[in-house]
């Protein structure tokens, strides 16, 4: 994935976030999503808070993209919740794949006494280390970044020169990341992370492969895959939710756990009348 691509994808997701904020009844708050976002869309997340304003703006961003804010919302709850149940059950460390503009260590309390690394390339890994001294005066404690450049170095390199330790139950946050790799790029991922200690947890998004094999079968599919096409952001990888606890086994990883964005939005969105997207999902396995 292209730097510049990477840089994009994660300040949308930011853009959700910094939204999502913005309301009285909100799923989660982050102050910090707001600071790695654009002028235009620090703009439109100030005015967001003005009924009128957020009417509209929801409307834009439902046209061009459908879905994508309520998945990008109820899938971020998710993920907190199921981190804090790994947290709940002995995780002693938290590594961050494509930690993109991910805030969860500075976010939420229940990190900060615990070590989370967070993996990404060289030039979001420097943004997002320049605005927390910005805008924090700081890097915390318990993060720290560690850089990597996929044409040039792999997951195994990186562990070795940094000394990863693979003994401690580790929580592994893989978002955003999977449809845009080969599947021999998955394949070796998943194996780097079944190298960790028992009741490791892995949660980890992916899309159903019928928006790659057939896109027309999901709401918005064709319209998005063709706009993807035009940023030369390919989509290059999905799994068949039937096939995943069957893939997972090969490394060992037990599937506890695997929803659509239409099941997580019903989750925590019930009050709300988005829809959209389906091809989204989140899992979560174990290590055996």
């Amino acid at each position: 994935m292209k730097a510049e691509k990477t840089s994009r994808t994660a300040q949308y997701m930011a853009f959700f976030r910094a939204l999502e904020t913005q309301r009285k009844e909100r799923l989660f708050s982050d102050p910090y999503a707001i600071h790695f976002i654009d002028s235009k869309l620090r703009l439109a997340t100030q005015l967001y808070k003005y009924p009128i304003a957020a009417k509209y703006i929801d409307n834009i961003i439902q046209k061009k993209i459908p879905g994508a804010l309520s998945s990008g919302i109820a899938r971020t709850k998710y993920i907190d919740d199921l981190l804090k149940n790994a947290v709940s059950n002995g995780i002693k460390q938290v590594i961050i794949l494509g930690a993109g503009f991910d805030t969860r260590a500075v976010r939420l309390d229940l990190l900060k006494e615990i070590p989370v690394i967070e993996i990404d390339h060289p030039n979001t890994s420097n943004f997002k280390a320049e605005v927390y001294k910005n805008r924090i005066g700081k890097i915390p404690q318990n993060i720290h970044f560690l850089q990597i450049d996929f044409n040039k170095q792999n997951l195994e390199q990186l562990a070795s020169e940094n000394n990863l330790d693979f003994s401690k139950p580790t929580a592994i946050i893989w978002e955003g990341v999977t449809n845009y790799l080969t599947e021999d790029a998955v394949k070796s991922t998943f194996a780097f992370i079944s190298k960790f200690a028992a009741n490791s947890h892995i949660i980890f998004t992916y899309v159903h492969k019928n928006i790659l094999l057939n896109p027309e079968s999901f709401l918005g599919g064709k319209k998005l895959l063709e706009d993807l096409e035009n940023l030369e952001e390919h989509w290059t990888f999905g799994f068949f939710p039937e096939d995943l606890s069957d893939y997972l086994n090969q490394f060992n990883i037990e599937l506890r756990e695997d929803l659509g964005a239409d099941d997580y939005r019903k989750k925590y969105l019930l009050n709300r009348s988005e829809k959209g997207y389906e091809f989204y999902r989140t899992a979560i396995g174990i290590k055996k």
